[in-house]
């Protein structure tokens, strides 16, 4: 293996300042190597942060001058670190060109970082090892399966669920108008719908609600209008007469669909709008030329349906000899121990959730009478309910 090891061999770049040969470097790294054909692994995507978060960069590592290898994180107060977009990634690396290696402690010094935090690590990032606290399952559906197209395996594997789906989506034409599938809209107001009903989920749910902090809203509106080659804004819909009753949006690559956000118009809930909406999407990808959707680590019920395997992806913190990083990995671990801990074991999972739909809803009765939509302004959500399904876990 070829190592990469010397501070002196390792640039900082803000994401802005990513000249066109760097971003063709990366490009290029991503597609020597597959693991590393997401999305979110994109220059693109780490531009698109950079936007909208001051402490977005990007590491560069040489080789005899030649860019080898793309390390974008965010650097907060004091040295901490975390990969670009944490939270709302669900892909995460060093992306490199065969062969490359390098020093952890030495990439972290050269970047300024006390230390490292990352949730959706893939795997065999073998200089990152020693820092893994623990890793996770990441379902994902591969459209070309075996002999057959993604559709016909999910038909011969779960007849009962598909012929439900099917009954469902037909039932829905008949109540409300002839039920179709856009692949790729482009009408932005769909995307506030979208943002809308994503956000009074988690209010409801009582989850952190993402889209009541602007930088993401603003992320998710810019991101919708590039249309690259490695990053492409993808917004599905799905029609019944001309009211969209589910949305899906995020983004692709050439050959990787990242699903990222996912709601629908609770009104339409008995016909399963959601499931309608992550078939249409797997088999228009297919026809698109997109490989493989990947769903992001976190346990639903509709994604072990869906899949066809699981990826693996690890979370944990790189640190240096550093009295900041001993005391956020000494905040920071047990948060996410507690988490993991809750979501892998079902007897502890379902209470959990029970108790955050209460709180969701005492704090949404406590806010409705002051809660007016600000049209424009997706940040500030209107009255409108929205699935409890997300498309991962970043989104959770």
């Amino acid at each position: 293996m070829r190592s990469v090891s010397s501070a002196a061999e390792i640039t900082i770049h803000r994401t802005g300042e990513l000249t066109q040969s760097l971003r063709r470097a990366w490009h290029r790294a991503m597609d020597e190597s597959p693991e590393y054909a997401n999305p979110f692994l994109a220059p693109e995507f780490a531009i698109g942060v950079g936007r909208f978060r001051g402490g977005a960069r990007v590491a560069v590592l040489h080789e005899d001058g030649e860019p080898v290898g793309f390390f974008p994180y965010e650097r907060g107060t004091l040295g901490v670190g975390r990969a670009i977009g944490l939270g709302l990634s669900d892909c995460q690396a060093l992306v490199h060109r065969p062969g490359v290696g390098w020093d952890t402690q030495d990439l972290l010094r050269a970047c300024g970082l006390a230390s490292f935090e990352f949730d959706h690590l893939v795997a065999d990032q073998k200089p990152f090892e020693a820092s893994v606290t623990g890793t996770f399952a990441s379902p994902v559906i591969d459209l070309e399966y075996g002999d057959d197209s993604y559709p016909e395996w999910l038909r011969a594997t779960y007849p009962g669920h598909a012929r439900t789906t099917l009954k469902k989506e037909r039932r829905l034409g008949r109540d409300a108008g002839e039920v179709r599938f856009v692949f790729d809209e482009r009408d932005p107001e769909v995307l506030r719908t979208l943002m809308r009903w994503k956000s009074a989920q988690y209010r409801r749910t009582g989850r952190m609600d993402r889209f009541s902090r602007p930088w993401i809203v603003d992320l998710v509106e810019y991101l919708f209008q590039v249309r690259e080659a490695y990053f492409t804004g993808v917004m599905s819909v799905l029609y019944a007469g001309e009211r969209p009753v589910a949305v899906h949006f995020g983004p692709r690559s050439r050959t990787v669909l990242a699903a990222w956000f996912t709601a629908y118009d609770p009104g339409f809930h008995r016909y399963s709008p959601g499931l309608m909406m992550h078939l249409r999407l797997a088999e228009a990808a297919r026809r698109e030329g997109v490989r493989l959707v990947d769903w992001g680590r976190g346990d639903k019920e509709y994604k072990d349906w869906l899949k066809t395997r699981d990826l693996r992806v690890a979370e944990g913190f790189a640190t240096r000899a550093h009295p900041v990083a001993a005391a956020h990995r000494m905040v920071r671990r047990p948060v996410r121990g507690l988490r993991n801990t809750v979501l892998a074991h079902p007897a502890l999972r379902e209470p959990a959730d029970r108790l955050l739909r209460t709180v969701g809803a005492l704090r949404a009765q406590k806010a409705a009478p002051d809660r007016i939509a600000v049209p424009g302004r997706i940040g500030v959500p209107g009255p409108v309910a929205a699935s409890d399904s997300t498309a991962a876990s970043g989104t959770d």
